[in-house]
Parts: C-alpha cells; structure tokens; sequence
C-alpha cells in the first residue's frame, strides 16, 4: 500500500500507486495477459497469496473473483489490497448483486485510497447457483450501470449527480464478454453498451468454442479499440471438465476435448497442453488471454511457457520489495 509519515503529525499520506502496468499495456498494444486467483473462503489469504506470487512475472495483472458463482468467500477489495501490498498488481472484480449503488461508490472510494486502479464492472451470478440460495441479491446496479458509475466517480460526480468535494477518482474500468452467447444481436449490443459506457478492457468467459470468437472478433469487437482478453481454462480432468459443462452457465466444452482428457494417462498434463494450444489460437485472434487454473494458479506459467509467451517482467529482489515504501 502507497503509504508514508507526512513528517508532521506521523499520520499516513497517501502516495501514487506502484500499479499501472495493465492500463500503460493496453495503451501502447501490448498482447495482455491476466490470471484469476479464488480468494479463501475463511480469514487465511496465504494461499492465494502463494498461487498469485507465482503469477506476478508472468501477467499484467491478477484478478480477485467477487463471490464467483454466488458462492461465499474472502471479499475482492480486501484481496485485492492483500495483493497490491505484495507488488501483484490486481484487478478488482466488483459486482452490483450484493451492493447498492451507496456500497459501491463507498468501495469504490475506498479502493482508489488504497491504490487499488483496475476494476471489472460485473452484474454477478444468480444467488441460487452459490451456497446462500436463500440470500437477498440486490441489483440495483447491474454492470453497464456500474461502468457509467464508474465514469461518473472518475469525473467527481456521485451516483445523484452531484459533485464530491474530496475529488475525483482515478479508476481503470473493465468488462466482462461472452463470445460464445446463444443470443448474437445481445451480445452485440451488450458489447456496445459497455464501450460507450467507458469499459477500457474486455475479459471473456472461458472459451471453448474459437470459431465463434473468431466470429465475434472479426464482426463486433474488431470495430473498437478495445482489447478483448480470451478466457482459458485449465481442465485437470475429464470429470472436471464435465463438472464445467454441468456448473458453469454459458459453457459447452466439446466432447472431444473430454474424450481426450479421459484417455489420458496424465489428464493434468494433458489439460496443460490443451489450454497451451487454446492461448496460440486465442494468439491469433484477439490481444490477449485471461488465465483461470482453480487452485492451480501456480501452472500457469507452465502453460503460457508451452505457448510461446514470455514473462512479462523479469523477477524483481525480494528484499527490494519488501523495503520499498511502495510495496
């Protein structure tokens, strides 16, 4: 965290922070790689902490989940911050399903206190998918809202439109996109809504399916400028594979890629290798990858490695990290 003495009164300043290797990434057209870390579902982050330290060379940034799948855990922002005082730069995943519209902007300014920049705009999966089904989602806000929120705040305008006295917020937003949904004139105008309400990045859902982002690619999100991150994912197994299919709304992993899962002799292996061919296609179609590896964050260097992508940073001492003010 970019915190100091001010030398006077010994309280905390509140510095520049050291992040902004995704957005200065985005503005000069490099091909972006994220990765997603699972916060822990209990008050131990060490875990998560040790998966995203093996991705920090790799990526531009590491997202923190807000309650994937409804499902209750360790909350994004404090994540996120747990992060960003390790040098990981995270991108803060925030939905509008358990918030209104004052909890938000409350998190939102807390975020831009605590240096946090990136945020993904996200609407949230149903509460009957997670473990609370019988918990109240809120959805006063849903993720184009959020993204006009967003602008507003960045402009020192609140919710009511009206101006904040303590100033602007410095925040980079991006959106989340489904290549692979069902309804194309949706998707398409979905895409649209979010551009002009100021999404600067675009992580996918997992694809499957590259035909269909080639699709996209070429008819929708190649019109902006814009990038958009293709979702890989790394299958362990065919049953977990199966389990996608049967889970994860959206998704239809093809029976061949199962088949072949099930006749491996090393399914883990040959999930590696199926999603290093997954990101040489994605390569080729659009600027980015978004990495997921549930609770095996630490292959996917492994898996980017076997693609042919580079670190994106040489690793930096440890000790410099630790004793700079900073970190």
């Amino acid at each position: 965290m970019d915190v100091v003495s001010n030398g006077r009164s010994g309280l905390p300043a509140f510095g520049p922070p050291v992040q902004g290797r995704l957005r200065s990434a985005v503005r000069s057209g490099e091909f972006l790689v994220t990765a997603e870390v699972m916060p822990p579902k209990g008050g131990d982050p060490s875990h998560m902490l040790e998966m995203a330290n093996h991705l920090k060379d790799w990526v531009h940034a590491v997202n923190v989940t807000d309650g994937s799948r409804a499902v209750l855990r360790m909350s994004s922002l404090s994540c996120a911050v747990l992060l960003h005082q390790a040098g990981i730069e995270p991108i803060c995943q925030m939905t509008g399903r358990d918030r209104n519209a004052i909890a938000l902007q409350a998190d939102l300014m807390g975020a831009h206190a605590l240096g946090i920049r990136n945020v993904l705009a996200l609407t949230g999966d149903p509460i009957k998918a997670g473990d609370h089904p019988k918990a109240k989602s809120v959805h006063e806000v849903e993720s184009v809202r959020l993204l006009q929120l967003i602008s507003g705040l960045n402009q020192g305008i609140d919710f009511n439109e009206k101006s904040m006295p303590d100033g602007p917020l410095d925040i980079f937003p991006g959106a989340a996109v489904d290549p692979q949904s069902p309804s194309w004139s949706g998707l398409q105008r979905r895409f649209e809504r979010k551009l002009a309400a100021g999404a600067q990045f675009f992580q996918s859902q997992l694809i499957s399916d590259f035909d269909k982002l080639e699709k996209f690619m070429d008819q929708v999100a190649g019109q902006s400028d814009r990038p958009v991150l293709a979702g890989i994912f790394l299958l362990k197994s065919a049953k977990n594979a199966a389990f996608i299919n049967r889970c994860v709304p959206g998704v239809d992993i093809p029976q061949h890629i199962i088949d072949r899962l099930a006749a491996a002799d090393q399914p883990l292996q040959e999930g590696i290798k199926i999603a290093a061919e997954q990101v040489k296609s994605a390569r080729q179609l659009c600027q980015g990858v978004h990495m997921m590896a549930v609770r095996r964050e630490d292959l996917i260097p492994e898996i980017l490695e076997m693609a042919g992508v580079a670190p994106q940073v040489k690793r930096q001492n440890p000790h410099l990290i630790a004793t700079s003010p900073t970190a």
